[in-house]
């Protein structure tokens, strides 16, 4: 006679319980007594490598495979065979409409679905993807649920790490870029830990007398410590060591022998990041330079030593040494900034250079693919590098803000005007649990600034304010007059006159008295990490000294927070809102028309010239300021002079064109930087006929430009 309980073959332990179960009195009877139809759905789930389960019957009795045991937690020894909303009882509210659902023939699929349940890890937050579906008997009746599921809990979490990462390295990429422009770093390194592979950049190279090349294709570690100093190699390989197995963030300091022969004092700072298993990945990180630091360290200690071994009798030598030693300490703190500047960078270096990898890994693939003849697919590798190199000039500018080195474009401002004109921007920013109130003169003075510097700041300072009031509230815009005496001008640290003030109100949680006096400084923000830069501020401040005005910060904890511009007062009328012309081909050059480009950058040379060529001007180039004299001093035609600010050989930009407008009454001349120095630029105001096109720019709006200016006058 055969065996009633052959259908439960291969199915492991978990057709042992179904054995082993006392199924007296139980609604679905003996194993040995099921319908066909449960016999085969049991011995499908039973044999299946996947987790799965089977609800049958209309009490839904539940059934599992042996993939399914470490998901069932303290419900393992007795769920075999019992009802589905008793086994998932914790669960069975979200659980019940998608069994309905099923039954009714809409089988449904869900992918990484949060669920709260009891396993066998206690209670926890898990993410599931499973799949329900009904179960015809042979008749066509719905007898019961397939249901395939696995917890993707691991996924979801590692994802969610992942994009917090991803967060907190975006934050930091602007301080990276801090750091590198105030020179407290002298080079980077990345060190692929499986491979053994430690590459350099060009600074790093350069710094220690290594070829750039072999720094790029890679080092081993041994020639890189055969630069340290010899007392110095064994600590730092111990140092080394244990962060490698210990993983996280590095830091240590010690002598390398430097390009010209010398020995320096360095701190290197980086991080060791680990995979899940603990296998030591990656060791990014970045060199300082504390060679000057320790320098007045030790001479503010030898100071203190002396002035120490001083008597009280001879008050003027500790009259001069107190001096002395101020000014070590001064230098100091000097030194001391730059350090914590460096110390922002630990471990992020390798992420700096994400824009420029955006860049080149474009202009890498163009190329493989103009050689392939799949011209279909250029579009999209131009838009990836015009899209990095957008963000990186819009960091760059926001750094230059902050720091007052921006080029900026001051015009005779409406500032009511201006105010009207953002305030369903700022509406739409700020969302509607936010009242907007606006108020100000009618005839309210002009003042000479950027508009669209301007325009930032207002809508900077209310999203700032927005984000002081999670539970809604109001902002108010308040523009009015405001005139200075001696004394009112001193408070105020401005020169006495009469100012525009532009003033941004909120209800919100308001500031500790610590935190109004830091919050112009650079990189400072009470926001959670990945929530704010913390240079917001410190733009809009930079931005308004370099105006020739001022911010003031009033605030009290729980009554809200009042941001007032105080801008100087401009005598004359505002200009119009210029109408934005259509986008249109780029004019093409009247005959003979000549235009001298000087740079020192032969790419930039290259890009003007060939713009001018196409379009019929004759173009004549200078890699600095003597050889652009030169030409200027000559009798050539010339219609335009297109010069960068910045120029080697002693004359920059700024003192050719003068120069040259000396010898040619009325020269136009456009400058095109991505730095302007206050000597180069003066004030920021332009003589007239001469205009600025800040780096880097779109060539249409380099054309346009050029064309309108030939044409002006």
């Amino acid at each position: 006679m055969s065996d009633p309980l052959a259908f439960l073959a291969g199915g492991g332990r978990a057709a042992e319980m179904i054995r082993a179960r006392d199924w007296t009195g139980h609604p679905l009877g003996g194993p040995e007594t099921w319908p066909d139809s449960l016999r085969t759905a049991v011995s499908l789930i039973l044999n299946s490598p996947e987790s799965m389960i089977l609800a049958w019957g209309p009490d839904l009795h539940f059934f599992f495979n042996e993939t399914y045991f470490p998901l069932l937690g303290p419900r393992l020894d007795w769920a075999m065979g019992e009802r589905f909303d008793r086994v998932w009882a914790d669960g069975w509210d979200q659980a019940r409409p998608i069994i309905e659902d099923a039954f009714a023939g809409r089988s449904r699929r869900f992918v990484d679905l949060p669920w709260k349940l009891d396993t066998d890890r206690g209670e926890a937050d898990t993410w599931w993807t499973f799949s329900y579906s009904r179960v015809l008997d042979g008749e066509g009746r719905v007898a019961g649920l397939f249901i395939l599921t696995n917890e993707t809990t691991a996924q979801v979490t590692a994802t969610r790490r992942l994009r917090e990462s991803e967060a907190l390295a975006r934050q930091n990429i602007e301080r990276v870029q801090l750091a590198l422009s105030a020179g407290a770093i002298i080079g980077t390194w990345f060190w692929d830990l499986p491979t053994d592979r430690f590459t350099v950049d060009e600074a790093f190279a350069r710094s220690f007398g290594l070829d750039p090349v072999l720094g790029r294709e890679g080092l081993s570690l041994e020639q890189v410590i055969e630069t340290v100093h010899p007392d110095d190699r064994a600590g730092l390989i111990a140092a080394i060591d244990a962060v490698v197995i210990r993983g996280g963030a590095y830091a240590h300091q010690y002598r390398t022998r430097r390009a010209d022969g010398h020995y320096y004092w360095l701190e290197a700072n980086g991080r060791v990041d680990h995979a899940p298993d603990g296998t030591p990945l990656s060791f990014p990180g970045v060199l300082i330079d504390v060679n000057e630091r320790r320098a007045v360290a030790a001479e503010r200690d030898r100071a203190t030593t002396m002035l120490r071994a001083l008597t009280e009798t001879l008050e003027q030598r500790v009259a001069a040494q107190t001096a002395e030693l101020m000014r070590a300490e001064e230098a100091l703190r000097q030194s001391q900034k730059m350090e914590a500047v460096g110390q922002l960078t630990g471990g992020l270096a390798h992420d700096f250079n994400n824009l420029l990898a955006g860049i080149s890994g474009s202009l890498e693939l163009m190329q493989a693919r103009l050689q392939q003849g799949r011209l279909k697919e250029v579009d999209r590798y131009v838009a990836a590098a015009q899209d990095a190199t957008r963000r990186a000039a819009a960091l760059t500018h926001r750094l230059l803000a902050f720091s007052r080195r921006q080029t900026l474009d001051p015009r005779p401002t409406d500032v009511n005007r201006l105010v009207a004109g953002m305030e369903e921007l700022i509406r739409r920013t700020v969302g509607p649990a936010i009242e907007i109130a606006v108020s100000g003169p009618a005839d309210l003075w002009t003042v000479l600034v950027d508009p669209p510097q301007l325009e930032n700041a207002l809508l900077n300072l209310c999203i700032n304010a927005r984000d002081a009031m999670p539970d809604g509230g109001r902002i108010g815009i308040e523009t009015g007059h405001l005139s200075l005496d001696e004394a009112a001008a001193r408070a105020h640290e401005m020169p006495p006159g009469d100012y525009l003030s532009l003033a941004v109100a909120d209800t919100g949680t308001g500031m500790a008295p610590e935190v109004v006096r830091r919050a112009f400084d650079p990189f400072f923000t009470t926001k959670p990490i990945g929530q704010g830069t913390g240079l917001g501020l410190s733009m809009i401040y930079g931005f308004t000294q370099q105006s020739g005005g001022q911010v003031r910060i009033a605030s009290e904890v729980g009554r809200g927070t009042a941001v007032t511009l105080l801008l100087p007062r401009h005598h004359g009328a505002s200009e119009a809102e210029a109408v934005r012309a259509p986008r249109r081909e780029a004019p093409r050059a009247e005959r003979g028309e000549t235009v001298l480009i000087v740079d020192d950058e032969p790419t930039v040379r290259m890009l003007v010239t060939e713009v001018l060529e196409d379009l019929g001007y004759t173009a004549i180039e200078a890699a600095d300021g003597a050889a652009g004299l030169r030409v200027l001093q000559s009798d050539a035609r010339i219609d335009l002079l297109v010069t960068d600010v910045g120029l080697p050989g002693g004359m920059n930009g700024r003192q050719m064109a003068d120069a040259g407008r000396v010898l040619r009454p009325g020269l136009k001349v456009l400058f095109i930087t991505g730095y302007a120095e206050n000597a180069a630029l003066g004030t920021g105001q332009l003589e007239p006929g001469t205009a600025v096109l800040t780096k880097p720019f779109v060539v249409e709006a380099l054309a346009l430009r050029i064309r309108r200016m030939i044409e002006q006058g």
